[in-house]
């Protein structure tokens, strides 16, 4: 059965869903910032009375201010609220890359009636993902030396296969885009690549063709977006439960070509624990088991080689995903710790015991302050019960407020399941030094993870630059590798002349061997001329000393350009070989040339 059978006889089992209403329109800018994070109407700023406020409405602090942030950024970072970076509005036609687009190429393109545009705007958000480098630039800095040419919005699969066939026809150059929220230079043109760059925005690419109801499976295609395909599912009763950090507008094909992870991945997986099947359209013919069969021992998994392949070796189409039942009960907690160490412990326990919650997270002192600095001005009796709890900790139980850390907590399932799942955790906490601090605290921490990526928006505005870098490490040098970053960044800061900056971390998903570490790095840049080199030198030490300390390259971020370095430096020759193998076989014009992973050699034209 071919391809084409195939779907005919799914269509025929299995009911067809119709279109998806995405929260990304075609034309991203109506509705997303083009040169910074997340929504248009959503954002940190300092109003006329020097107070820092949230705008919107489409998270728990909009249209809120913020005294006790404000008073974190100045006293932390030395910030002068009254001195703003103005970001520009636009970039003018004269300074964006003119495109570079053969003829007989256009034309061809013309005839398969695949929609396209030329327009600067829409050729420069394509261009470009969620790095320090690429926003400081969009915002304060000059254009990027190369964008891409053109940029066509397939359909379907097909549309995909015709665009593929038509750039190896000509010579030319695909970079898949998908939600654009990649922090690792995936997207960012080649500045050596003479050819056009043709990026294929897969955002029309979001039906969900199929939902297997008996075997708990559905199929999308690529480009749906985490919050639009979570909620086609909870409309009939079913949950995916894949929630990265940015999966209110990254895309189901980016997770795949990223092995990405989520917060609840302890209960419904990781991307490569939820993939059945996924199809990727490569220059030799499409990659697919064309199976939905739970496990198969057929000879070695060549199919693995699209997780992770971050858009090198062909463009993902569509995904059958695991799916499970909504829970019938969502409960939150928090436990608080008298040092970071205490906290690791409990969690290497809860890990052990294997019974983590759906979600488990460890911040450290200085995120822990971080987030309480977030919090709103309340009402009276909520501001005297959190002094009495903070009285409470330091005085009945002898705390420092300058060494807690908080665990948050959430758990899904069963009512009678979840409370009993809590009490074990609470029972493991407590052996551990920990205290029990609340749904609120818990629930509050867990949903400013999504508010917390808007912050540098703000700060770059205010001389500031700060990012966020992962890793993942055995449970026996956790510890120690947090402690040598933070001196790492420290000592260079110093030797720098560096005197306002914040490094911190906090655990975001634990395993039986050991667990994902979360760092957040950034300065205040008064007198250098150059901050996001500097940023970069001193990142790049820190990763040197994350390698050092028995840290993976990342953990689900992905290599891209960014650490392509460390890539090839830390793999071993034979698994080099074999990348390079599958490469040469599958893109043998290497028209997936967007740089990531390997630098291959550029063709010439």
């Amino acid at each position: 059965m071919d391809d084409k059978d195939d779907r005919e006889s799914l269509k025929k089992s299995l009911p067809l869903v119709t279109n998806i209403q995405s929260v990304i329109p075609k034309n991203r800018s109506k509705v997303l910032k083009w040169n910074g994070w997340g929504y248009k109407d959503s954002k940190f700023k300092v109003t006329d009375k020097g107070m820092i406020r949230f705008t919107g409405k489409r998270y728990s602090i909009g249209e809120t201010d913020l005294p006790f942030f404000t008073q974190w950024v100045q006293q932390v970072l030395n910030i002068d609220l009254t001195l703003r970076n103005v970001p520009r509005e636009k970039f003018g036609p004269q300074e964006l890359p003119p495109p570079n687009i053969p003829i007989n190429f256009l034309d061809a393109l013309k005839k398969t009636k695949i929609d396209y545009t030329i327009e600067g705007l829409a050729r420069l958000t394509r261009s470009h993902g969620q790095t320090l480098y690429d926003i400081y630039s969009l915002r304060h800095g000059k254009c990027f030396p190369r964008i891409c040419d053109i940029v066509v919005w397939p359909v379907n699969h097909e549309n995909v296969i015709k665009i593929v066939e038509l750039v190896n026809q000509h010579n030319i150059v695909l970079i898949p885009f998908g939600g654009g929220t990649s922090v690792s230079g995936a997207v960012t043109c080649p500045l050596n690549e003479k050819r056009c760059i043709v990026s294929v925005d897969t955002s029309q690419m979001n039906h969900l063709l199929w939902l297997d109801e008996s075997n708990l499976l559905v199929c999308f295609e690529a480009g749906v977006i985490g919050q639009d395909l979570e909620r086609e599912l909870n409309k009939r009763g079913y949950t995916c439960g894949h929630e990265p950090d940015s999966y209110e507008f990254s895309s189901l094909g980016g997770w795949v070509a990223t092995r990405a992870s989520g917060m609840k991945k302890n209960v419904y997986g990781n991307i490569e624990d939820l993939v059945i099947d996924a199809k990727m359209v490569t220059s030799r013919g499409v990659i697919h088991k064309n199976s939905k069969v739970p496990r198969m021992s057929s000879g070695p998994d060549f199919q693995q080689i699209i997780l992770g392949s971050e858009g090198t070796l062909g463009i993902i189409t569509e995904v059958t995903l695991k799916i499970r039942p909504l829970p019938d009960c969502r409960v939150y907690d928090s436990v608080v710790f008298p040092d970071f160490e205490s906290g690791v412990k409990c969690m290497r326990e809860v890990a052990k015991q294997r019974c983590q919650p759906v979600s488990i997270r460890l911040m450290d002192n200085t995120q822990f302050r971080f987030g309480q600095a977030l919090r709103p001005v309340e009402n009276t009796y909520r501001n005297v019960l959190d002094s009495f709890k903070k009285t409470y900790l330091t005085r009945v139980y002898g705390f420092r407020l300058d060494s807690i850390c908080v665990m948050t907590l959430l758990f899904e399932g069963k009512k009678s399941d979840v409370m009993s799942h809590k009490n074990c955790i609470a029972k493991i906490a407590v052996s551990f030094g920990g205290v029990t601090a609340g749904e609120r605290n818990g629930e509050r921490g867990y949903m400013l993870t999504f508010v917390i990526a808007y912050i540098r928006d703000l700060a770059l505005e205010y001389r500031v630059v700060a990012e966020s870098f992962e890793t993942s490490v055995s449970w026996d040098k956790t510890l120690s590798l947090c402690d040598n970053v933070k001196r790492t960044v420290a000592n260079e800061c110093n030797k720098l002349n560096i005197k306002y900056y914040l490094i911190s971390c906090r655990v975001t998903q634990t395993y039986d061997s050991g667990c994902c570490v979360y760092f957040y790095f950034g300065f205040n840049w008064t007198g250098l001329d150059d901050p996001v080199s500097t940023y970069h030198h001193i990142e790049t030490i820190a990763r040197d000393t994350i390698m050092a300390s028995g840290g993976s390259i990342s953990h689900h971020h992905g290599v891209g350009k960014l650490r392509a370095h460390w890539y090839e430096k830390h793999m071993s020759n034979t698994l080099l070989s074999l990348y390079n193998a599958s490469k040469k076989v599958l893109d043998p014009n290497n028209v997936f040339a967007n740089g990531n992973l390997i630098n291959f050699p550029l063709s010439k034209i």
